[in-house]
């Protein structure tokens, strides 16, 4: 099965190695890092990670997965990755992300009457595309799977892997990874979380995400949602 996962600049890494570190334990999976052109791209943080293939040359995906990142404001706009996604959407067993990878997805009108979910800073924009927001960490509708903020890649990775390959070799997988979350301080979502520290991150945030609204407005008038 050919798993391919788009790796763009300004990405969260976290996004996309999350879910890579867990696919790559199956060996039925095969994992493509797919993009315009071969030269690395940087990540939102300045790691820099190397496509393995171009879109020209990219195989059909089985498993088609989009991360989230700074760098998802500017996919909304852009045709050429819209088209891609949109023509490995078509044939794919699964249509996938994590975090504001789904706006993406939104925004080639992939998710439109789905039930999905994203960043808790972004998920209410899901709706201007005609998804429905689901505030949970892993929401599976039909064979739309995605995943909530950064962290939550591993979750999704795992459920979905549980439904391809069954629970007892997903826990395996997870038990060889040690995931065995305990964060060091209580919350980190807005719903177990002070409310000022939420208050704080929204705060802290605000500019980006006044910019990230005016395009997910933008992308879903070009989509007709």
């Amino acid at each position: 099965m050919h798993v391919v996962m788009l790796a763009y600049p300004r990405m969260t890494q976290l996004d996309l190695t999350g879910p890579f570190e867990v696919f790559a334990r199956f060996k039925e999976l095969s994992l493509h890092l797919a993009w315009k052109s071969s030269d690395p791209v940087i990540d939102g943080s300045g790691l820099r990670l190397v496509p393995t293939t171009i879109f020209a040359d990219c195989p059909q995906a089985d498993i088609l997965f989009v991360p989230g990142g700074p760098g998802q404001i500017d996919l909304m706009a852009d045709s050429e990755v819209l088209t891609f996604l949109q023509g490995q959407a078509e044939n794919a067993t699964y249509v996938t992300s994590v975090c504001t990878g789904s706006l993406v997805l939104a925004a080639a009108g992939l998710l439109t009457g789905y039930r999905a979910t994203c960043h808790w800073l972004s998920l209410s924009q899901l709706a201007y595309f005609g998804a429905e927001p689901v505030a949970e960490r892993v929401v599976v509708d039909r064979n739309r799977v995605t995943g909530a903020g950064v962290t939550s890649g591993i979750d999704f990775a795992l459920t979905l892997a549980a439904s391809l390959f069954g629970e007892d070799r997903a826990q395996r997988v997870q038990l060889s990874m040690e995931y065995d979350p305990e964060p060091p301080f209580s919350g980190g979502s807005p719903s177990s979380s002070d409310p000022a520290i939420v208050a704080a991150v929204r705060e802290g945030s605000a500019a980006f995400q006044r910019q990230r609204e005016k395009m997910a407005r933008a992308a879903a008038a070009a989509l007709g949602t």
